[in-house]
């Protein structure tokens, strides 16, 4: 996994030994003050019966009250206890695992970007650059008077290309350590050139390499099928002379290796008769910068995008062609609903209590099969589909809900509970309508608990 990625920041994580260590104390100290307040209340409840001795009636009565209260207050402790216990477990479980998730989620997306990250190859077009003189104004003192002096300046012009046709073929291959993709760019151009000037008849041809690549050979330019040879090294500029009218033809090829994007740069030419055609051996493979090609064609793997500007066409982006990869969607979700399985599981618990009689030991099972589902669900979830998989664990969740009760009655009660108080809310935040799912689950929820008290649907009065 890629370093950089991090969990959720401020969330407990019990793989963290520092943070397992002070979840202990806390709940030790917790502990210990709900046992504190358990004995207090006996011990209050020891005195005021010794208090009232002499009476024997009185202290029988209030003797008696009390050790019923006193006792189901203890059951009802234990019970309170328990669902604690397995709450907070529950939430610093699924805190460990939304952050575990989300580190697996950003080490994807970190993943996904390194495939396709690195310098573009950009292709500036290149330039037919010519000197001219011509004349300007400036004002000179001579002799404490203001002198103004007619001159003439040598200034750069460029001459606009009659004519361009461009043609490059990407392979894609990958670097040395196996994540990045590098294009292999074989690149062709011939660029039509006419002398519309009457008085100047010296050009420089001006064809740069690309930027970005890592690697470039079999750079030449050749005019009228005769090379061109550089005069200093670096310097792309190639002399030559055309007189007024006359046309003539350059070709530039090479060869290139850069990162996973190839654009061409107009560098603010206008384009006449103007055709570039990418040919991209490789998939998936995308137009650049939003400038839409003329025609797209694709077959076995093979993509070819074509740009065709006829007559004095501005292009302010550069364009051509990229990798493209797969939109990783739907992100965050599984983390979100980790964050919330303690809430739902509380609401489910409460549907059942209110639904069916509940022993320690059906809440403890419980309570382990719907954590066990939400890690099931956890790490399923990254090899298909989330939904699916909570719909197969969903069919094992009722099946064993089915157990809960006694009788037959009492079994519809757990199943409904459970559709209502755990399948509904989890798969409605799995979904994209979260919200109407989730109304949907309450709804069922409230309907359910009015026909079992109002209008006296009783399950059962036993409980495994």
């Amino acid at each position: 996994m890629n370093s950089s990625a991090q969990g959720i920041p401020g969330l407990p994580d019990l793989t963290h030994p520092h943070e397992l260590l002070q979840f202990g104390s806390q709940i030790l100290k917790g502990s210990l003050l709900i046992v504190f307040l358990v004995i207090a209340l006996g011990i209050a409840i020891a005195l005021v019966s010794f208090s009232l001795r002499r009476n024997s009636l009185e202290q029988s009565v209030f003797f008696g009250e009390w050790a019923i209260h006193y006792s189901q207050i203890l059951k009802g402790l234990q019970h309170l206890a328990l669902i604690l216990v397995l709450l907070v477990t529950g939430f610093f479980l699924c805190s460990t695992l939304s952050n575990r998730y989300h580190y697996w989620e950003q080490a994807r997306v970190a993943q996904v970007a390194e495939s396709v990250a690195g310098d573009k190859l950009e292709q500036t077009a290149p330039q037919i650059r010519y000197v001219a003189q011509e004349p300007y104004t400036y004002t000179t003192r001579v002799k404490d008077k203001i002198v103004k002096v007619n001159d003439t300046q040598k200034v750069n012009r460029f001459l606009t290309f009659a004519g361009s046709q461009i043609q490059v073929k990407l392979d894609q291959s990958v670097d040395v350590k196996g994540r990045s993709s590098v294009y292999i760019v074989d690149y062709t151009a011939e660029y039509k050139v006419i002398n519309q000037l009457k008085d100047i008849n010296s050009f420089f041809f001006e064809a740069p390499p690309p930027n970005g690549y890592s690697l470039l050979s079999r750079y030449k330019v050749e005019r009228d099928n005769t090379q061109l040879q550089q005069t200093n090294p670096g310097d792309y500029g190639f002399p030559f002379g055309l007189e007024p009218g006359a046309e003539t033809t350059f070709k530039v090829t090479y060869q290139a290796q850069g990162g996973p994007r190839w654009v061409y740069n107009a560098a603010g030419q206008l384009l006449s008769k103007f055709r570039l055609t990418a040919i991209a051996n490789f998939s998936p493979v995308d137009f650049a910068s939003g400038i839409v090609p003329s025609n797209k064609k694709s077959e076995k793997g093979r993509t070819e995008f074509t740009w065709i500007f006829d007559d004095n066409v501005s292009v302010k982006n550069p364009f051509g062609v990229f990798t493209n990869t797969a939109p990783i969607k739907n992100t965050g979700i599984i983390p979100r609903l980790l964050l919330l399985a303690p809430a739902i599981f509380l609401w489910w618990i409460l549907l059942l209590y209110l639904s069916i009689p509940m022993n320690l030991k059906n809440i403890a099972i419980a309570g382990g099969i719907f954590f066990a589902c939400l890690l099931t669900l956890t790490y399923l979830g990254r090899l298909i589909s989330p939904q699916l998989v909570w719909t197969m664990i969903s069919l094992v969740l009722l099946t064993l809900m089915w157990g809960l009760g006694s009788t037959r009655r009492a079994s519809l009660a757990a199943i409904v509970c459970t559709i209502a108080g755990a399948v509904l809310p989890v798969f409605g935040l799995l979904v994209p309508y979260s919200g109407l799912t989730l109304s949907l689950a309450g709804l069922l929820s409230a309907v359910w608990l009015a026909v079992r008290h109002w209008y006296g649907w009783e399950p059962s009065s036993a409980a495994r």
